[in-house]
């Protein structure tokens, strides 16, 4: 899903570390590795989001909201009606409008399957990295870092990453693609060392037993 695959873009900063080079302005680099820091000291964590993707010359405008929960390699994403399940080896994804559930190992070679270690390639190189604006936000410091991509041929033309200065939490994240579509992630929870159960990040096949089960390999 290339929703999904988009999310990865807010994953990596609250999980990948050893990213910033030094390429990047040195402010935002310490600012963007005590976010690093911080988030690496939770045992999980949990994200409740919104997604927003708009193109004013378009006239379009979508809106949506959705979760995570990561432990470790392993994580349940809500987003659009679907979930989606690693356990460490498989993916699995979940599509309750079509009763079906698809079934795939885990390929470290193959650049559409999203682990938070893996996303780590998306920004450990091609990116600069320098301090943007200061905004009030409710009375909330937000402190955004502007990513913009070396090649030209990016698929974004930049990246936005607002982070709270007080907590050092990321606030939300904003892609600008060359067609001037903004898509926007912007976290409305998140929440640390969770009590979740044994089996939170498991496919329970039992709970679909009316689902077709597509097994890829």
């Amino acid at each position: 899903m290339k929703t999904i695959k988009t999310l990865s873009f807010i994953l990596l900063f609250l999980i990948a570390s050893n990213f910033v080079n030094a390429q990047n302005d040195n402010e935002a680099k310490a600012l963007v590795k005590d976010v690093l820091d911080k988030v690496q000291s939770y045992d999980n964590f949990v994200i409740d989001f919104s997604y927003t993707l708009e193109n004013t010359e378009q006239n379009l405008r979508q809106e949506t909201r959705g979760d995570v929960s990561i432990k470790g390699e392993k994580y349940v994403l809500n987003l659009m009606g679907t979930t989606q399940i690693f356990d460490g080896e498989k993916i699995y994804t979940i599509v309750p409008e079509d009763d079906e559930v698809t079934i795939s190992s885990y390929d470290e070679t193959d650049t559409e399957q999203i682990t938070p270690s893996k996303m780590l390639t998306f920004y450990k190189e091609g990116y600069r990295f320098k301090m943007d604006v200061l905004q009030d936000v409710k009375g909330r410091k937000i402190q955004y870092v502007e990513l913009i991509p070396m090649d030209s041929n990016n698929e974004m033309k930049k990246i936005l990453l607002g982070i709270d200065k007080q907590t050092k939490h990321i606030f939300n994240l904003i892609q600008v693609q060359p067609s001037d579509t903004r898509i926007e992630f912007r976290v409305t929870k998140f929440k640390t060392n969770e009590p979740l159960s044994a089996n939170h990040f498991e496919f329970q096949k039992s709970k679909y037993a009316d689902y077709y089960i597509n097994e890829l390999d």
